[in-house]
């Protein structure tokens, strides 16, 4: 878990080096998901960078698209797309925003929230009729489960025992206005996923280890449901001015600021 560590920091800078050159980005709501992606593409995914098409391979959704520069970051990482990408906004450039399925690793575009979970649920459903092995992993931030659209797609999903179906929200509490629940109090996450049939359970999102337990449990699934994981993390985490602090939502760093990041992450 050591050199997940390592990489978590590694991967936090190029998230500075991406939203610097680019003039753009939502660093802290990228900053909150780097371990769970790092976990799962290092870890649980079969996917390949030499055939980013390849048939056989998992589904990641993106739900939380404007999160996409901690995923640029790591599939760059992983040999997907040359690393340069990350710092050459020019003419071009495939990378953007939001995700954007001209991305090699990207399998569907996504920003406007709400929608990526009943992407995800179509896919399962479409490996199950078709017998595919194949798992839909689904990244969701909590300030989307406010949309009607989310839990629409959670009946659908539980309707149709989608157990390939993998769900993981990023509990970060906080979204572009505000704290989440002083914008629409969510309540408790876990029972909510339950109450629609779902099997779902808590875990922490920055700690590799309890996370990737958790995830594993999940995975054996001996239910004939979709499952859900909860995990708790913090918006922003790694870097103490940046973590819950809503400006950094859109906000773009000056180059001190980048320093100031960097030498607390410890990469310089």
């Amino acid at each position: 878990m050591i050199i997940l560590e390592a990489k978590a920091r590694e991967i936090r800078g190029m998230i500075l080096d991406q939203v610097f050159a680019f003039k753009n980005g939502h660093i802290a709501s990228a900053f909150s998901c780097v371990e769970i992606l790092l976990a799962l593409y290092w870890r649980v995914l079969k996917v390949k960078a030499a055939n980013p098409h390849w048939e056989d391979r998992d589904r990641f959704i993106l739900s939380k698209g404007h999160g996409v520069s901690a995923l640029h970051a790591i599939l760059a990482d992983l040999g997907f797309f040359p690393k340069e990408y990350l710092t050459a906004p020019q003419n071009g450039n495939i990378l953007g925003g939001h995700a954007i399925w001209r991305v090699p690793g990207i399998d569907w575009s996504t920003g406007s929230l709400g929608h990526g979970l009943a992407v995800a649920a179509g896919m399962a459903l479409a490996a199950k009729i078709d017998k595919k092995d194949y798992r839909v992993f689904c990244l969701l931030g909590d300030g989307e489960l406010q949309e009607g659209s989310v839990w629409e797609a959670a009946m659908f999903a539980a309707h149709h025992q989608l157990k390939k179906l993998i769900v993981i929200v990023d509990h970060n509490r906080h979204q572009s206005c505000g704290p989440t629940n002083s914008i629409v109090n969510l309540g408790w996450i876990r029972e909510k996923f339950h109450s629609f049939g779902w099997y779902s359970i808590n875990t922490n999102g920055h700690d590799f280890q309890q996370f990737n337990n958790s995830l594993s449990a999940l995975l054996e699934n001996k239910y004939s449901v979709p499952v859900a994981l909860i995990a708790h993390t913090r918006k922003g985490h790694g870097v103490s001015f940046i973590e819950t602090e809503n400006k950094w939502h859109t906000s773009t760093p000056t180059e001190k600021e980048i320093l100031a990041a960097k030498k607390e992450l410890g990469l310089i």
